[in-house]
Parts: structure tokens; sequence; C-alpha cells
């Protein structure tokens, strides 16, 4: 939000000045008052007739007396710091300052839909297809929202962007989480999550240098062009190819990657009967269908997802609390976007360690509680001790970060593949959900800041901080009661979850059916394969 005081009115030069030569900055005093601190002008009111006299060192007028007026004639902005901004273009201060937060929670909203639609499309038309749209979708959307005549038509187009955020964060997830073996999976995904951390800092650098919000729009989203096109390159998720019947694909993706690896030996052993030797129970399974209900249907599945909807919530809600009001901690936005973006550094180094070492369980908890008790700490921190608090917020956000890295690993190996992304699309949207009500509860402060009640003013400072940290304390109690993945092959069915989770013990027919698929694997894939499948487990894993 730029600097800002009411527009004077269009006839201020014709009033008489009895021939004084005054600048713009003593004009101001005659039609401007100071706000309640005294130090500045005051942003909403103006006077209703100029007051010439305060002009003279020597008035004595109490201007509390004096009848005020709202900005008839609108706002002038300070464009020292920003050329311009969505706030200056749509004068979105004083009465309609909640329509600055309320442009996050309808972009939230969008990320919201989209990990509805986009999670189930996903599982029925492969991860690959529908991340290669949403490319294209951010790229024509973003763009379009630099040319936006009005407030309302921007915040249809961030919608739509919001969509496609989500689409091209879950399906990217899901093909890393397919693709990667098991032993590789907390490596890479803790090394990409750190190209969220590069965007931010990125985007600091984007900002300071245009200082225009179309323009910054348009270079953050041309990239996605590129971003669309290398995409074709994409090899679909083989998982995904054989449980819905496309075995010859999966086969040719299965064999780039074994030329890709220098595997080119594997290539003549690994035959459809080999793939489907390994991928029987699955394939079975997958010919039952499969909506967001199977998520809560049976025993392990309820418990996994009814803790989810939890960790993803907070996580979402507490880092988006931080993040999306970096004017409050009253340093340079551009230093604290690229501090914030920073501190994720040596945050998801540690993450990594945790994942790695303590299991993800542990890993989740840790980071929640830890962010929760930073953020709580923060409210005892006096207002006027701003290094110590932007320290804090820094550390709260690093954690917050962290959670964030490591529930996206754990999601996606927790939900079965043949589920996965419904599953995944479904946990997102708590999580949108949680990142709309972020901003929610800074409206909230803002329009609470109007009243004039001792008490919640009083109160008010410490509420938003409460709010977030409550909710983390909370989803890392959830989050004790979520079952182990560390080194544990995918689950590709939902019994394969059942089995594993639910403290259930395996039927005879499932004993029956993996024995036959151990005896056939070895038949038919020799030696290789089954030294590949004793060291990765059953199911694709082994391949």
């Amino acid at each position: 939000i730029p600097a800002h005081h009411c527009r004077l009115p269009a006839n201020h030069s014709l009033y008489n000045l009895s021939n004084q030569q005054v600048d713009e900055k003593q004009l101001l005093k005659a039609f401007i008052p100071l706000d309640s601190s005294g130090n500045r002008l005051d942003r909403c009111r103006r006077y209703v007739e100029p007051q010439w006299h305060l002009l003279t060192a020597n008035s004595s007028v109490n201007v509390s007396q004096l009848q005020t007026e709202e900005c008839l004639d609108g706002w002038t902005f300070d464009h020292s710091e920003f050329l311009a901004t969505t706030v200056s273009e749509w004068e979105l201060v004083c009465s309609m300052r909640p329509l600055k937060q309320m442009i996050q929670t309808i972009y939230m909203g969008g990320v919201l839909t989209g990990a509805i639609i986009y999670g189930g499309l996903s599982d029925r038309f492969g991860r690959r297809s529908v991340l290669i749209w949403s490319y294209l979708q951010l790229g024509v959307l973003g763009c379009s929202s630099a040319l936006s005549p009005s407030y309302s038509a921007y915040c249809v187009f961030r919608f739509l962007s919001g969509m496609a955020v989500s689409g091209v964060i879950l399906n990217g997830v899901s093909l890393k989480v397919e693709w990667i073996p098991t032993k590789e999976r907390t490596l890479v995904g803790t090394l990409t999550s750190f190209f969220f951390t590069f965007g931010q800092m990125i985007l600091a650098g984007l900002a300071y240098w245009l200082r225009d919000w179309r323009k910054l729009q348009v270079v953050v989203c041309a990239p996605q062009f590129l971003f669309f096109a290398y995409s074709w390159w994409y090899s679909e998720s083989a998982r995904w190819l054989v449980l819905n019947r496309r075995s010859e694909d999966a086969l040719k993706s299965l064999h780039r990657v074994a030329q890709i690896n220098g595997k080119s030996e594997i290539i003549d052993k690994l035959t459809l009967e080999v793939l489907h030797s390994h991928m029987n129970k699955e394939i079975e399974s997958s010919r039952s269908s499969f909506t967001a209900y199977d998520l809560l249907r049976t025993r392990g599945m309820r418990r996994i997802s009814i803790c989810l909807i939890a960790v993803w919530f907070s996580t979402s809600f507490a880092y988006y609390g931080l993040a999306m009001d970096l004017q409050k901690f009253g340093v340079s936005i551009y230093v604290m976007q690229i501090i914030f973006g920073a501190v994720d550094v040596p945050a998801k180094l540690l993450a990594l360690g945790m994942l790695s070492y303590l299991g993800r369980r542990v890993s989740q908890a840790a980071c929640l509680f830890l962010s929760a008790l930073i953020i709580f700490a923060n409210i005892f921190v006096p207002t006027d001790m701003q290094t110590i608090r932007t320290t804090l917020a820094c550390l709260g956000k690093g954690f917050t970060s962290a959670s964030f890295t490591t529930v996206y690993l754990y999601t996606g190996e927790l939900y079965p593949t043949v589920i996965r992304q419904t599953g995944m699309g479904f946990v997102s949207t708590m999580a949108r959900i949680g990142s709309m009500a972020a901003p929610a509860v800074l409206i909230l402060d803002e329009l609470m800041l109007t009243t004039v009640m001792d008490y919640i003013s009083q109160v008010l400072p410490a509420l938003p901080s409460v709010v977030y940290g409550g909710a983390a304390v909370l989803a890392g109690c959830f989050a004790c009661f979520l079952p182990e993945t560390l080194n544990m092959p995918l689950p590709d069915t939902i019994e394969d979850v059942e089995e594993k989770w639910s403290g259930r013990s395996p039927t005879p027919q499932q004993e029956e059916d993996r024995s036959f698929k151990e005896g056939v694997a070895s038949d038919a894939g020799g030696v290789a394969l089954k030294e590949l499948k004793e060291a990765e487990g059953t199911g694709l894993n082994a391949l």
C-alpha cells in the first residue's frame, strides 16, 4: 500500500492565497489534517473547507474541532517506491482497503477450485496431460490479467490463474513421487522444493526492477509458455498407465527410462508379461472406479485423510498468514521478501535431515509445533522491537515452509496410486481453504481496526497470531497419528494401505496372490529382476 492522502479539490488553485507563494507540501496542511499520531497526513480524511490560517506560524486553532470529510475526489499516491500497484490503480484504500486482501482470497479460491477439478481429472486423463494444460492456462490467463481494465476483471483472471497453479503443483508432485525410486524420493522431493524458494527470491528482484504490477505480471507468467513447450517431452506416470489398462505405453516409458539410465540390458527382459506379473493385484483393483468417498470409506484411509486435512489446512493457514502481509514488519518489502525466501534454505535442509533420519511423522509434527511456538512468542515482543519481531516471523515462516515440504512428500507416499491424485486434490483443497482463511483474518483485522472500542484495540493485535499458532498446534497433534512411510514402497491400491497401516492382517487370498506374483516374476524376469524386486519391494517399485 503506497503512502497516500486525499486528492485536493480540482478548484484548489482558484482559492485566494493573497498572492502568497505556497509550495505543495505547505498547501497540503490547509486541506489535509494530521492523523492520530500527529506525525503524518491523514490518509482517509480532508477538511471540508481549506484552513489557510494553519499556514501561519502562530496559529493556535484546535484542529480537532474542524469539520472533515471523506476523500470525495479520490487519492494521491506516492510513486517513489512503486510506479503502479493494484492498490493505487483501483484506489483500494480506506473503506475499500479490505478489497486488497480480497484479491488474495479470490486467488486462493481459484487454487482450491483447481485442486478439486484437476485432482479428479488427472486420475482420469493422466498427470502429464493435465500438467501440460495447466502450463498453458497459467501462461494465457496470467498474462491476460496484466491487461485487466477493472478490479473485477483482474479478480476473475487471478481466480483462473490460481486454478492453473494448483494443476501444476499437484501433477508435478505426483509425477515426481510416482517416478522416483523409494530411496531417492526424500532427496528429490526436498531439492525440488528449493525452487519455490528461488522463485520467491527472484520475484523480489523482478518487483524491485520493474515497480509496475502490470509489467511484473507479464514477466512472471510469460515463462509458462516455455514450460508448456518442453512439457510435451515428459513421460506419463507408468503406474497410472498400467492401472488404466495402457500397459504398452507404460512399457515404452519404462524402456525409455532404462535407456536413459544406461541399463539397456534390462529392456529385453522387461516385457508385458513381467510388467503384468508385478502389477497383477493392482491391475485387478483398478477395474473398480474410485471417488473421493473412498478416501474416507475404509478405516486406514479415513485415519490418513482426517489427519492430513488438519495438517494441510493449518500449514497453509499459518504460512500465508505470515507471508501475505510483509508491510507490517516495517522493513522494505523487497528485503523482506528475499529474507522470507532465504530462510527457507536452512529450513528445508533441516527438513531433509529430519525426513531422512527421523522419518516423516516426527518431522511433520516437529515443524508444526516449532512454528506455533515461534508465532506465540512473537505476541509478547513489543511492536517497537521490529528486529526481533521480524527475526521470529522469519523463523516461523521457515518452519511452516519445511512443513509444506514434508506434507507434499508425505501425502504422495500415504495415498495409493489408484486414488493418489484425487487424495492430493482433496487434502490440497483443505490447504486452499486455509490459504483463503489467512487473508480473511487480515481482512477482519482491517475492519476491526476502524472501531473505537478500547477492549478490541488492546486484544486485536494478538488475535491473528493466536489463531495462526493455535491452528498449527492442533495440526501437530493430528500429525502424530499418521503412519510412518520412511523407506517404504508406494502403495498402489486401497488394499495395500489397509494391509500396511490399519492394523489389519492380510487375508489368505492376499497372501496367495503375493506368492503367485513373486513366483511368476521370478520365472518371467530372470535373476536381475528378482534382485531388483527384493531390493525395492513389490509391484512397480521393483521395476
